[in-house]
């Protein structure tokens, strides 16, 4: 057993705890069981779900045992905690689908066959289901008290704004998650609630329910919520949410963000997000303070996360993609990959029909692909050397785009100087 929670304070981790000297010392005491609730308003994850998941990582590679649970009950009512309005309820359908994409990418994180300590995961609605709306108020509900609830913080701001409020449904929310708590000690011998600083009123909830239900001592622990140095979330591009799924968020998508995080927020990152030790991220503290150029912590933790979220296969085609920008030749890649690289640059189709024969001029390919403005300043271009295919450059005029020049399936990318680039695309007409 390594000591989970030193590591987690040295980390910077430690938000919110119960007895926080009675819990360190029940960490160390033998195997635990910890769990962490995931939303599940997505088809996929996003940056915002990796610091629980990861922490639920630790509490495993620690020799604790891990619950992620799944709310397939709690998804139908909609956490209030951090939001301003009511939430879009969702439709059995959607909330299955929501479900089983995030169950791939759980178990891609966590170990589910290591004995002991192997992972498990769960869905709220297995139990609830069970449940009569009279029953639960009976069983539950009566040990609730309300007085408790208008507390929390996530109701009581709600509360205060007359444009909004909260609906009974929302209200009821805190209930439900409360009793999950109570369900996997009871079932499961569950010790420990982990989760956002957002949830805190939500774990406190489900402890007071476990004491007043069947007398019980649980604990709850909160870790920050992932932000910028400037309060604003993390994970939001001008594009939108970085999700985990390879289908929202590519890959090279994904290692891109994680490269360009600020310098101050990238040690932040480095210690909550990855396996990296607190000595080799203090070395790369250390680099970065001397010679931020070289932009090491952020290679780092990009390369940690890129693996862990989508393999070392993809890691490895976004960093091919990446050294692009810095002359590597474009070669062996697929339309969707280069799509996703050079979705900024300006792109025209033309007909496949072009490439065969003697091929398409390099000069008109430039005028086609809106590099240059006529066809005498594309002859300049070329013969000045500032012509590339697909990053290899071209001095002769004369030169003709085949299909040997394919980046991809049926993709050129076209070069002018050093950062004006096009992508053309031969397609059956």
């Amino acid at each position: 057993m390594s000591d989970v929670f030193a590591d987690l304070e040295k980390r910077g981790l430690l938000h919110q705890s119960t007895d926080a000297q009675q819990l360190a010392g029940w960490l160390a005491g033998g195997a635990r069981t910890v769990y962490v609730g995931f939303d599940p308003t997505a088809d996929s994850l996003h940056v915002g779900s990796l610091l629980p998941l990861m922490t639920l990582r630790r509490f495993q590679r620690a020799g604790h045992r891990p619950i992620a649970l799944v709310g397939g009950a709690t998804g139908m009512i909609g956490d209030p905690s951090g939001k301003s309005q009511e939430r879009n309820l969702l439709s059995e359908e959607m909330l299955q689908a929501n479900l089983s994409g995030m169950e791939q990418q759980l178990r891609s994180f966590l170990d589910f066959d290591s004995g002991d300590s192997s992972a498990l995961l769960v869905n709220n609605w297995e139990w609830m289901k069970e449940f009569s709306y009279l029953g639960f108020l009976r069983d539950v509900g009566k040990h609730f008290p309300v007085n408790a609830m208008l507390a929390k913080d996530s109701v009581k701001h709600r509360l205060e704004r007359d444009d909004v409020g909260i609906s009974y449904t929302e209200f009821s929310y805190m209930l439900l998650q409360a009793y999950d708590f109570v369900h996997l000690h009871q079932q499961y011998d569950c010790g420990l609630q982990f989760g956002g600083s957002d949830q805190w009123g939500n774990i406190t909830a489900g402890i007071d329910l476990a004491r007043r239900l069947c007398g019980a001592h649980l604990y709850g622990l909160t870790c920050p919520l992932l932000t910028k140095s400037d309060g604003s979330k993390m994970g939001k591009t001008e594009s939108g949410t970085v999700w985990l799924s390879a289908d929202r968020t590519s890959p090279y998508q994904f290692y891109q963000y994680w490269i360009n995080v600020a310098d101050d927020d990238v040690g932040r990152c480095l210690r909550f997000l990855t396996d990296l030790s607190l000595e080799e991220i203090v070395a790369l503290d250390e680099v970065r303070q001397t010679r931020p150029e070289k932009r090491e912590s952020q290679r780092k933790l990009a390369e940690a996360l890129t693996q862990l979220v989508h393999g070392s296969e993809q890691l490895a085609v976004a960093q091919k993609a990446t050294e692009f920008f810095f002359g590597a030749e474009i070669a062996d890649m697929r339309d969707e990959q280069l799509s996703d690289v050079f979705a900024d640059v300006p792109s025209q189709q033309v007909p496949a029909a072009d490439l065969g024969g003697e091929g398409l001029g390099l000069i008109d390919a430039l005028s086609t692909a809106g590099l240059v403005q006529s066809k005498g300043e594309a002859r300049r271009v070329i013969k000045e050397g500032g012509a590339y295919i697909n990053n290899r450059r071209c001095t002769d005029i004369a030169a003709r785009l085949t299909s040997t020049d394919l980046a991809s399936e049926t993709m050129v990318v076209l070069r002018r100087g050093k950062k004006r680039y096009a992508l053309l695309q031969f397609v059956d007409s």
